[in-house]
């Protein structure tokens, strides 16, 4: 495995290169042409910038901190594509001020990042690390120091490794755990804190970790994937409920995963293929959570989830978020196939459909994020809508100290057009989170793909503001 990172800390929280306003003397231009401004969005629409605690911080096993599932997993050979860990990953424990400085360098207001469960509780339960706990103190209050406000999200796919060993999500025991866990984190932090995110992404951490195995623990199986999905959905309220308990005025909600989704032709199967993948991939932790049940009818061979209720459990499913996250990056384009394991549905994949596309081989597709507003935006329940992660990872090059990626800043160009469409149609969208602050370990591909506003050379920890963000300066700055 690579040693990507060093611990090594600067005594100037100025380590990046911020000096110069453009690589590529268009930052003017851009601004003449730019076909909106920040006012378009209201006075009250929240900008920020999304992070997660693996991707970035580093320290895994300093100050008391426990072993989560992505430790070992990115400590066992041959899961992660690249070779790479996350030991070291961004540094940001060291670095947490300099980046929380590049924040507000940016323009940014707000400032998305993820509590590490084993930093905290290094076994998962029972035993707190003071060390830990301090940790986000210092976070949260140089956040409140410098005017960023912090929106907290409870568990970003680390779980402690101890708990795995018990079954994780597939444990019902989790409902206890995961309870205990949230109850800490807001008695902890909840007087600073108004802002929290439950769960991020459900149908990725338990669809690639529970059933197809490409992530952290690195299980696969239906009912592995089924029971998962029920205790997170089960979680996903309980959490919501020790929220609600511990912090009363807190602004609470939880982030999903979405793909607007489309058949590869108008044939009936195919259209009747694409409707089962988006009630997979886009309706089986929303509808549950408001009340509306598991999309059983669309997909029948999620009945077999029912084997995992038990009683009562139905009526604990749904909680009244005050907001729901959604978090886009690509569309799905399927088709019907025999072969899927029940879902009778297959990804064409963008590789074969000639579309331009991001360094994961993702289809760039500004709609999709259109048609995920208004689609979420028309259920009864959801009280207003929040863009909590969109970005897009590209090839990018430092050169003569700077990056130029120009596609990076014509990408949020053309999302946040779509994101200002579904707004002026009427939908309660109130916040953008750019994902992500700096370039960061993108789960099992490594270091390679790159989605930061901020360059990280990964062997000094040097950053450098990419184009992208000086245009994030002067549309959040400007006027």
């Amino acid at each position: 495995m690579l040693n990507k990172g060093t611990t090594k800390t600067s005594s100037n929280h100025a380590f990046y290169q911020s000096g110069r306003p453009s690589a590529s003397g268009n930052h003017e231009l851009l601004e003449d042409i730019r076909p909106f401004s920040k006012a378009d969005f209201g006075d009250d629409f929240t900008w920020g910038v999304a992070t997660a605690a693996f991707q970035t911080e580093g320290a895994w096993n300093l100050d008391g901190k426990g072993e989560s599932v992505w430790d070992r997993f990115t400590h066992t050979k041959g899961k992660i594509k690249t070779g790479d860990h996350a030991n070291v990953a961004t540094d940001f424990y060291h670095r947490y001020e300099q980046d929380i400085d590049l924040v507000k360098l940016m323009g940014f207001d707000s400032f998305r990042f993820s509590i590490a469960w084993p930093r905290l509780l290094p076994s998962g339960t029972g035993h707190i690390n003071s060390k830990g706990i301090d940790f986000y103190h210092r976070v949260i209050d140089y956040c409140l120091e410098n005017g960023i406000t912090p929106w907290i999200t409870l568990y970003h796919w680390d779980l402690p490794q101890a708990l795995q060993d018990q079954g994780g999500w597939t444990n019902r025991d989790i409902i206890g755990w995961f309870t205990e866990y949230v109850d800490l984190v807001t008695r902890q932090y909840g007087d600073k804190v108004r802002n929290w995110m439950v769960l991020n992404e459900p149908m990725a951490f338990t669809g690639l970790g529970y059933m197809a195995g490409y992530h952290a623990p690195g299980v696969k199986g239906l009912d592995s994937f089924l029971s998962a999905a029920h205790h997170t959905t089960m979680c996903q309220a309980e959490g919501g409920r020790v929220v609600r308990y511990n912090v009363p005025h807190a602004n609470i909600g939880t982030t999903y995963s979405c793909s607007h989704v489309d058949p590869i032709d108008k044939l009936p199967w195919n259209v009747d293929a694409a409707n089962r993948m988006d009630a997979v991939f886009n309706r089986l932790y929303v509808e549950p959570g408001l009340g509306l049940g598991y999309p059983t009818k669309a997909v029948p061979i999620l009945r077999r989830i029912e084997k995992f209720m038990k009683a009562g459990d139905e009526e604990k499913l749904p909680f009244e978020f005050d907001f729901i996250g959604i978090q886009n990056y690509f569309r799905i384009v399927s088709k019907y196939s025999l072969f899927s394991l029940g879902l009778f549905a297959k990804e064409v994949p963008a590789t074969k459909r000639n579309v331009e596309m991001n360094s994961m081989n993702f289809e760039i597709f500004p709609e999709g994020i259109y048609h995920m507003l208004k689609r979420f935006g028309s259920y009864e329940g959801i009280k207003k809508l929040v863009v909590t992660e969109n970005g897009v990872c590209l090839p990018d090059q430092l050169s003569n100290g700077a990056v130029n990626d120009f596609r990076r800043i014509k990408f949020f160009e053309e999302y946040l057009l779509q994101v200002l469409r579904a707004k002026k149609e009427g939908i309660d969208v109130d916040g953008y989170f750019v994902w992500t602050l700096t370039d960061n370990f993108e789960w099992s591909e490594g270091y390679d793909p790159r989605f930061g506003l901020v360059h990280i050379d990964y062997e000094t920890q040097q950053r450098t503001v990419k184009d992208s963000g000086w245009w994030w300066k002067e549309l959040l700055t400007s006027g």
